[in-house]
């Protein structure tokens, strides 16, 4: 029962990382509350259980498995982030370009020939 669950985990492991691969990041944050609870179970009866011989070789199978989708979750994940970050730094620099020129989009230039005279006249 207990590498039941670990495959199960490696399961899910799998689906978010394949969210991750493609951007779906909501469903990603669904996927993983799923993980989490999975997680804490397979805590619970990891704690009960003691695996030995084939049964353990198997479950760090499992284990190794789960953590390599895990690192290239995380590598999305700061993809992720560092993606937001220059889009705010984008959006940031836009809104002060914004402030300091913005006032100046809606006037026209002013044709002062009318009341002082064309030059060289």
């Amino acid at each position: 029962m207990l590498l039941a669950a670990y495959a199960t985990l490696r399961e899910t492991s799998a689906r978010m990382l394949t969210l991750a691969r493609s951007g779906e990041w909501e469903a990603l944050v669904e996927q993983e509350s799923r993980y989490l609870v999975q997680v804490e179970r397979i805590r619970r009866m990891d704690a009960q259980q003691s695996l030995r011989g084939e049964r353990a070789a198997r479950k760090a199978a499992l284990l190794e498995q789960i953590l390599e989708q895990d690192m290239e979750i995380r590598q999305c994940l700061v993809a992720r982030r560092d993606e937001l970050g220059r889009l705010i730094g984008n959006s940031r620099r836009q809104q002060s370009l914004d402030r300091a020129y913005g006032a100046q989009q809606g006037t026209l230039p002013i044709d002062a020939s009318r009341r002082f005279g064309k030059r060289g006249t």
